[in-house]
Formats: structure tokens, sequence, C-alpha cells
């Protein structure tokens, strides 16, 4: 059966589900740490001469300007966490002793989640998914082998919920955590999406064993049967809907109350391989497939069936994940032509350029082989991006990018998985590279930044999970898999 260009038409290549991706020279370093643009990371020359998401950015994560006064002859710095809680003790601001969210903002971002890594776990078989829930109590893992965790972070990681997940093909693409954190949706390269009861006593959750996992089923009796799958799923702000991304080109969304599809849209020309919510209010719907475009779906406006409210030209190839800034304004997008990019709404078309797609003189397949080097300095001729950020490696499989959190970071950095087997973070303004964690051995599809700590969880196709933290718990962290082996070469 026939998928599309997705990750997942490697059936050929004689990969056998749930085997364990190991590749011992993807890994060769265990710094945690790279810097700057020196180190091979690249801005488009006209990065952030958007004003307003810089100064947006700057209001939510720097300091009062009485801590922040340069003193005379000397070049202005990062404001110290010492002069902050001295200044803050002083009364320097004026607030009665206390620190405002962009003081609290500025000091947390200072301090990045890379000591490490710490091992949470560890299966024999591919990561594909890693998200915190939005409280930062839970950690949800989803594996190639139809296992997903769910861990208590706050009770020291221990698994809450071991599910075996039902009627899996492939692997588990996504999963989303409901509002109230009481149910759970995961999705395979099927229309049927199964939902746990994430709240019950049970640990061992076995499909229809220990416990029900209802079926919610997106297919029509037109589909005949199992005839396409679904890469992303998003429950909505209210828990009462779920929109989903497919490889039949379409966006989905499910009635949870009705128990049926209230809406289907033929919104690209090729696989829908992520869809978000843009702000809280569930109104606009975000969306990017291997058509290279990103769409804007407004719900209020959904009668004109299969007609998006906006399309944003920019990747050169297909796109892999959407993250929104949860504004309703901004979001990034990531992108297999090895790009992220980060966009204004507002700068949408109605349509896209009649010729919107680049002619390339090249043939590749993401799937299996590198990016082409006369690729890498090409541009769209229509770009509609507000910057764009170079580095990391889009390869293989869906990789995913995300804003670091709003209330601890003010979403100053962005951060993404690469296929060399990294973790890189980026200065969104200034659009250097500030940090790469390398720890695995294979591509990491997916990474989480906790909502209101310094730590990350780094998740890879060599089935770790792995910890990485600011300042770190004392104990050594985890070595490298290629230093444990050089390890044992000695004994």
């Amino acid at each position: 059966m026939f998928f599309g260009p997705s990750e997942f038409d490697v059936d050929d290549m004689g990969y056998a589900m749930s085997r364990l991706e190991t590749e011992p020279d993807a890994g060769k370093d265990f710094s945690g740490v790279g810097s700057s643009s020196s180190s091979g990371s690249h801005i488009s020359s006209e990065h952030l001469d958007h004003d307003e998401i810089n100064q947006i950015t700057k209001l939510k994560s720097s300091p009062h300007q009485r801590y922040s006064r340069v003193v005379p002859g000397r070049h202005e710095l990062p404001v110290s966490t010492v002069r902050m809680i001295a200044g803050r003790e002083s009364n320097f601001s004026g607030r009665g002793g206390r620190f405002s969210a962009a003081d609290c903002c500025h000091m947390l971002s200072r301090y990045l989640p890379v000591k490490g890594p710490w091992l949470v776990d560890q299966m024999n078989s591919r990561a594909y998914v890693s998200q915190f829930s939005t409280d930062g109590s839970l950690f949800i893992a989803g594996f190639q082998g139809s296992h997903i965790r769910i861990y208590n972070v706050e009770k020291g990681w221990k698994v809450q919920k071991d599910i075996l997940a039902k009627s899996l093909r492939w692997t588990v693409t996504d999963t989303s955590l409901s509002p109230d954190q009481r149910n759970l949706v995961y999705a395979s390269m099927s229309p049927m999406v199964h939902i746990v009861d994430v709240g019950s006593g049970t640990t061992e959750s076995h499909a229809n064993v220990t416990e029900i996992h209802d079926g919610l089923d997106f297919s029509s009796d037109e589909d005949g049967g199992y005839s396409f799958g679904i890469f992303s799923v998003k429950f909505s702000t209210d828990g009462r809907e779920l929109v989903a991304g497919s490889s039949d080109e379409s966006i989905y969304v499910y009635d949870l109350e009705a128990n049926k599809v209230s809406l289907r849209t033929v919104a690209h020309t090729s696989d829908v391989n992520t869809v978000c919510f843009a702000d809280e209010s569930g109104n606009l719907i975000l969306s990017g497939g291997d058509d290279n475009l990103c769409k804007v779906w407004d719900r209020r406006c959904f009668i004109g069936r299969d007609k998006a409210a906006g399309v944003l030209v920019g990747h050169l190839e297909g796109v892999t994940f959407i993250d929104s800034r949860g504004d309703g304004r901004y979001f990034i997008s990531n992108g297999k032509d090895q790009t992220i990019k980060l966009w204004d709404i507002r700068k949408m078309s109605s349509t896209p350029p009649a010729k919107h797609d680049v002619i390339r003189n090249y043939e590749w397949d993401y799937r299996w082989m590198d990016y082409p080097p006369e690729a890498r300095d090409l541009k769209h001729p229509f770009d509609q991006s507000v910057a764009t950020y170079k580095g990391h490696s889009v390869l293989r499989t869906l990789i995913r990018c995300y804003f670091s959190p709003s209330h601890s970071t003010g979403q100053k950095y962005i951060y993404t998985g690469s296929n060399d087997s990294s973790v890189y973070i980026y200065d969104l303004v200034s659009g250097d590279k500030v940090a790469v964690l390398k720890h695995h051995s294979s591509p990491v599809r997916d990474c989480n930044w906790h909502p209101n700590y310094p730590t990350l969880i780094s998740s890879s196709w060599d089935g770790d999970l792995v910890k990485w933290e600011f300042p770190g718990r004392g104990e050594a962290p985890i070595m490298s898999k290629k230093r444990v082996r050089r390890r044992h070469l000695y004994y």
C-alpha cells in the first residue's frame, strides 16, 4: 500500500518493524554545548528586520531597565543573576521587592538545559514522540514497538501508564493529551485513532486486554477501509474535538461528543504531515504538507470547503512540523530543505503564486539520501518567511521543532531534533546556534522542553530517552554509546 512521499515508505529498504536503530558514527562528540554562528549555523541576512517579533521577544525576556543600566565606558552585557537579586532586595524596579515575569524569564533563559544527559528510559525500538503535559507533571513517549509510556515527572519519572497500542500500523506517529490530562489519543498509519483513559488506576494498559482503547474511525465508506494514515493529531483547547492531518492530503476534525468526523477538508496536494492550533481560541488551524506549503485555516470560515484562509510560501521541500507561538500570529516550521522558518500569519497570501515550486535539476529522496549540496544555497523567489535558521538536519523522518517555553524563557529560543543525532537550540532574534546537545547514535525525531524548568528530554531512534538539565542533579551523566563501546574494548 502506498502512502505518498512520506517517511513511512521504507518497507522497500528492508526495515523491520520495531528494529532498534544504532549508528555508531552518528554521535561522535559528547560535548553538550556548541555555540554561535562560528560553529556552522546560518541565518538569512535579513534575519528579524521584522521589528515587532524582535521587540516582543525582548519585552518578554529582558529585565527592568533599572537592573540593566550600563556603567559608562563598559559594554552592555546580560544582567547577572547576582545583580538581579541584589536589585530586587533594594527595590530597584519599584515593584516592592518582586520580579516581573520578564525579569524571571531573563534569569531562567540564561540557564540552558545542556548538562547531562541522564537516562530516563531505554527501549528496544525507535522513539517517535516525546511530549510534556501542559503543566509539566507528566511526560509521554511513543515508541515504534507499540509502546507508549506516561511518566510521572513529579514522582521521580515513575511509569504511571504503560500502554500497549492497539492495531498499530508501522509506528506511533503522534499522541495528544487532553487539556484536563484525563485522556490520551494515539495515531498510526491508519484512519483509526485510539483513546486511553490516563486517569484509571491500571498501570499496564494493554489494548482490550486490561483496558478498552476506544477506536475513533476517521474513514468513510468511500475510503475503502484502511486507505490512509494519520501523521498528526491534536486535541482542541476545550477537549471536545480532535484535528488531524493525514496521508490522503486532508485535514479532519473529529467531534468527540458526537463520536464522528464533523469535517474533512482536502488541504494540500500531498501528505499533510503536521497540524496544530495557532492560539488558545481554537479558531485558527495551521497545517504543513509535502507540497512545501504552510496553510492557515479559520474554523469560523470553514464553510468554504477545501479553501484555506491563507497560504505561506518559502520552503523548497516538504514541511515536517509546525509549532505555534500561541499568539495567533507567529509560528515556526521544519522543512526537508534543512531549514526552520519563522512566519507571520499576517503576511499570508490568499493563494500561492502560480509557479510557487522552484525548478530543480537534481533528484533526491529525504528518506535515505543526503540533501544535495547544490540545493543548500537555493532561496525561494517568493519567500514570505520572517527568518530562516540553518545548521540542523531534517532527513529520514518527520523531525520536530518548537519555541522554548513562554513562562521560563519568554520564547527566546527555538529548538529542534536532527538527523545527525543531536538537538539544536537557536536564539530566535540573533539566529545564533547557542547549544548542540550530543549523545544519541541515531536521528532525534522529537524533543521537548519542560514548561517551567530548564529541563529538556530528547528521544531518538536509538531507543534512548534522556534528560538534559541545568545544573543537573550531581550524579555522573551517562556516557555516549561510542564511549561505552571503547571502554569495553579494554576489558
